[in-house]
């Protein structure tokens, strides 16, 4: 079973900056794509950022673009999303989840459909 957990979340002012971070289990880290979503309060899940299985492609989503960088270190297991100059629209629960597929496929890497397992969550509060 596939396990992933979240942290680095907190409270932050605007203009400020958080790192989180997810730890996976199992021996198959690093032949996923793997991504973070948000969701905030009583708002639908949104994606935020993708990454390929060796690291050499990301994706965002407009909101983010430029502020967040979405990285992985294949050797510790471990993704991670640095947010900078975080705004109060960034306030939401993080989720990181894994893509469901390890081959090609035409599967949307930014639709939260195509992930099969999930993290907890981690809140990330931004204050204006």
């Amino acid at each position: 079973q596939v396990q992933l957990v979240e942290s680095g979340g907190g409270l932050v002012q605007a203009g400020g900056s958080l790192r989180l971070s997810c730890a996976v289990s199992g021996r198959t880290f690093s032949t996923y794509r793997m991504g973070w979503f948000r969701q905030a309060q009583g708002k639908e899940r949104e994606s935020v950022a993708t990454i390929s299985a060796s690291g050499g492609t990301t994706a965002y989503s407009d909101s983010v673009k430029g502020r967040f960088t979405i990285a992985r270190d294949n050797a510790k297991n471990t993704v991670y999303l640095q947010m900078d100059s975080l705004k109060p629209e960034d306030t939401a629960a993080y989720y990181c989840a894994r893509f469901k597929y390890t081959y090609s496929t035409s599967a949307p890497s930014m639709n939260p459909r195509n992930y099969d397992y999930w993290g907890q969550g981690t809140q990330v509060t931004v204050t204006s």
